[in-house]
């Protein structure tokens, strides 16, 4: 796994909009990017919802949210548009990215790991987890709930 001080690999590909996103778009900016195992189901739903939740009040403060799943890109736009995400949702159907950061499972899903990345693209905090909660409530303690 990429760890805390390490710069972040950038990455190329399309989201669930159907755009190709590239993750050094968004230097100058802090990214909350997420890797979640499967569009759909439980656990991943209620992050994907919370983070669309958070994404209005962290974007006024710097802060971007990107998430990532081994889901097609179809998968990923009705899943976005199931949790009402407006943030880019990547599709990581070769598995690349999941392999470059280290948090690709066995059973050939993301595990669920979210990096915190400061201006610079350097990951700055890490959680990895399989409940989303801990994700959620690092991400406002990070950039909410501070002075």
């Amino acid at each position: 796994m990429i760890a805390v001080g390490s710069p972040a690999p950038d990455f190329e590909a399309k989201d669930a909009r159907g755009a190709t996103f590239r993750l050094s778009s968004l230097k100058g900016q802090q990214v909350v990017l997420y890797f979640f195992p499967k569009a759909f189901t439980g656990g991943c739903t209620i992050e994907t919802q919370r983070f669309a939740e958070l994404a209005p009040r962290l974007e006024p403060k710097g802060v971007q949210v990107v998430g990532v799943s081994v889901d097609s890109a179809e998968t990923q736009q009705r899943f976005a548009d199931h949790c009402h995400a407006a943030f880019p949702i990547v599709s990581d159907a070769t598995k690349s990215i999941a392999r470059d950061y280290g948090v690709l499972s066995l059973l050939g899903f993301s595990k669920r790991v979210t990096f915190y990345l400061d201006e610079g693209g350097v990951v700055r905090d890490v959680v990895s987890g399989m409940l989303p909660g801990p994700h959620l409530e690092r991400t406002k303690s990070r950039y909410l709930d501070a002075p």
